[in-house]
């Protein structure tokens, strides 16, 4: 797959579709979390904090200072992060209108000093942007292709002791291998969300592993999110999303459309939201 293609494309749909999924989602651009079996009532937006929180309780992360948060969306963690260690953190986002609100939802928290959402590509980053002592990566890592220069490059940026914590969506783990249904149904997700190819849980751990972490640890979290893709589908058709979805172009709409791939997909246990974690020692 062409990387620069796949950035365009990457670009263009969130260019797109970010004001409309302010309004669906709010600035806490990814799933949500509903306890360990997903059977907690709550609503979405609270649903999401507590997935910070969580993957923070889940990383046994105590303090941070300089924090990456790669593939910020708007900075909803990012700014999230700072007031909640004191820290100064940089987010990163392939999107031109994602970093630009996301330095207005900064300025209104007053939080200039601490925060900066910039527009970049995330794989450009080189040691010497560095270094961070937490690598925060949530829903993001399924944008990049070469899943292993990614973890490579965290490692190169963090400080000896530091950590990376990230979520991401996967396929479930082999064997037995993926059969046609299933990968029929991952191909609708890769072209209607410009994804490239999903890897398992298992290989994220492995990749981890091989290159150089130490206390890598994995989980499978997809039970305790599946239920926020029914409540953002709710959400999405009240009058006020649909017209935005209207608003905002065909690709945008065929991102709607792919939530139901989505359900689709964690019922029949081929999606799966994993987590992952390991330190630089």
């Amino acid at each position: 797959m062409d990387t620069t293609l796949l950035n365009e494309r990457i670009r263009h749909f969130y260019d797109q579709s970010t004001r409309i999924w302010l309004d669906t989602w709010g600035e806490h651009m990814h799933h949500g979390y509903y306890g360990a079996d997903g059977s907690l009532k709550k609503n979405h937006q609270q649903a999401q904090v507590d997935l910070i929180e969580e993957l923070l309780r889940w990383g046994g992360l105590k303090n941070a200072s300089n924090i990456l948060d790669a593939g910020c969306g708007v900075g909803g963690s990012a700014r999230y992060l700072a007031k909640r260690f004191g820290a100064n953190v940089i987010g990163l986002t392939l999107s031109p209108v994602q970093a630009e609100q996301g330095v207005r939802f900064t300025k209104k928290a007053k939080l200039e000093s601490r925060v900066k959402i910039v527009a970049r590509d995330l794989m450009s980053l080189s040691p010497a942007d560095g270094p961070f002592d937490l690598i925060w990566s949530l829903e993001s890592a399924e944008h990049i292709e070469d899943k292993k220069r990614l973890l490579e490059m965290f490692y190169d940026l963090l400080t000896p002791g530091g950590q990376f914590l990230m979520a991401t969506w996967c396929h479930r783990n082999e064997p037995p291998a993926l059969n046609t249904p299933e990968n029929a149904l991952l191909e609708k997700l890769y072209e209607l969300y410009h994804l490239p190819p999903m890897v398992s849980i298992k290989h994220f751990e492995q990749m981890a592993v091989e290159t150089g972490f130490r206390e890598v640890q994995s989980g499978d979290w997809s039970e305790a999110v599946a239920p926020f893709w029914n409540a953002v589908i709710r959400s999405a058709i009240s009058w006020r999303s649909v017209a935005g979805l209207l608003r905002s172009g065909l690709g945008t709409m065929k991102g709607a459309w792919a939530m139901r791939y989505m359900t689709r997909g964690y019922r029949m246990g081929t999606i799966k939201f994993g987590v992952l974690q390991g330190k630089k020692l």
